[in-house]
């Protein structure tokens, strides 16, 4: 009597093809579990890599008017960096501390006067405490920088993040060539490729963003500064710094900017409104435009979606680097399509060639 084959059995066809699907999706759902679980190490080192691009495309910039080897250009792009914060820590550290201290003073008086007006105008339910809302949002950071709360947690991942990009800007192809090994040989001329893309837009989108950052920042440190807003050098620096997330960073500062102006008075709330304004329109008609056209272009809400995810689920880390993971994720879709064209081009060609060459047969 012969035995049949039973469900155990892999040298079923429709078995195996099904126990194949069945462990992609094993794979698939191991594979989200282990990012979920090591997202903290990951984003310390996808921004260590954002770092490194900026470094990088430094070095590359400075190379076209200094002609001097890779090494020591990147050396002046460090000593120029790390010269730039000593120097803010130094001569202005005390002062922005201070400004820090009264920037919060002055947040919980103009929250307090915003909800006072509101209960009068019919808000009367409207009652909660400005410094456990402030305190809940400076909390808030999410799952991943939980652990690097405390500041001298803070300051180690800076740390890490400051080295991991200094190692990788060193020898970006070292690195390049060792995931490239874990690949198929087939795989890895697409693999150069598409990091090449990735490099060259990331550093050009880290390039608008440092622009914008400096623009911003310079801008609203002097125009707050002419009129005599508080804290304008706080100001200035925080706006600079919150460019380097889109959308969200931009109407942060804006709510600061206008309620330290309110602080003043109603025309020093409407001129730091009108400051706010002015910023923004030139980064975003100026700044953005001329990056945007030599990089990936970003549509608004799908950066904004990003954001929402990424900062819902990992935290602030997770907000600054959502623009970055866009970027990246749109050029290899991008790329992996234009070889996929090539691929169906160059089969018709082929299979136009054989039926030309049957019918002349």
């Amino acid at each position: 009597m012969t035995e049949k084959l039973g469900p155990n059995e892999r040298h079923n066809l429709l078995v195996r093809t099904e126990f194949q699907r069945a462990l992609v999706w094993v794979a698939v759902v191991g594979g989200a579990a282990l990012v979920w679980l090591l997202a903290q190490p990951l984003l310390l080192i996808l921004a260590g890599a954002v770092l490194a691009t900026m470094l990088d495309g430094g070095t590359r910039l400075l190379g076209r008017v200094l002609p001097i080897g890779r090494g020591w250009r990147l050396s002046i792009i460090l000593i120029a960096a790390v010269g730039f914060m000593a120097w803010v820590v130094m001569f202005a550290g005390s002062q922005l501390a201070g400004q820090a201290a009264e920037l919060q003073r002055v947040l919980l008086v103009q929250i307090e006067r915003g909800l006072a007006w509101a209960r009068d105008h019919g808000f009367a339910e409207l009652n909660f405490d400005p410094q456990q809302a402030l305190d809940y949002v400076a909390g808030s950071v999410g799952q991943v920088t939980a652990a690097v709360g405390s500041v001298l947690g803070g300051l180690t991942s800076l740390l890490m993040i400051f080295v991991l990009g200094i190692f990788l800007a060193m020898e970006p192809r070292l690195y390049e060539r060792g995931f490239a090994w874990l690949l198929p040989v087939r795989e890895r001329s697409h693999f150069y490729v598409v990091t090449d893309a990735m490099g060259y837009t990331l550093r050009r989108l880290m390039a608008g963003r440092l622009l914008g950052m400096l623009v911003e920042g310079v801008a609203t440190w002097i125009l707050l500064g002419i009129y005599g807003i508080p804290m304008a050098a706080l100001l200035g620096i925080i706006t600079g710094l919150l460019v380097f997330i889109p959308n969200v960073g931009a109407i942060i500062s804006g709510v600061l900017m206008v309620l330290v102006g309110f602080s003043v008075g109603v025309e020093g709330g409407l001129y730091a409104l009108a400051v706010y304004f002015v910023v923004q329109t030139i980064d975003g008609y100026v700044i953005v435009p001329m990056v945007a056209k030599r990089t990936v272009d970003l549509a608004p809400a799908l950066v904004l979606g990003a954001q929402l995810l990424f900062g819902a689920l990992f935290g602030i880390m997770g907000l600054a680097l959502a623009d970055p993971i866009v970027a990246m994720i749109k050029v290899a879709l991008e790329k992996n399509a234009e070889r996929t064209a090539r691929r169906i081009d160059a089969e018709t060609i082929n299979s136009e060639e054989a039926k030309a060459s049957a019918i002349e047969v």
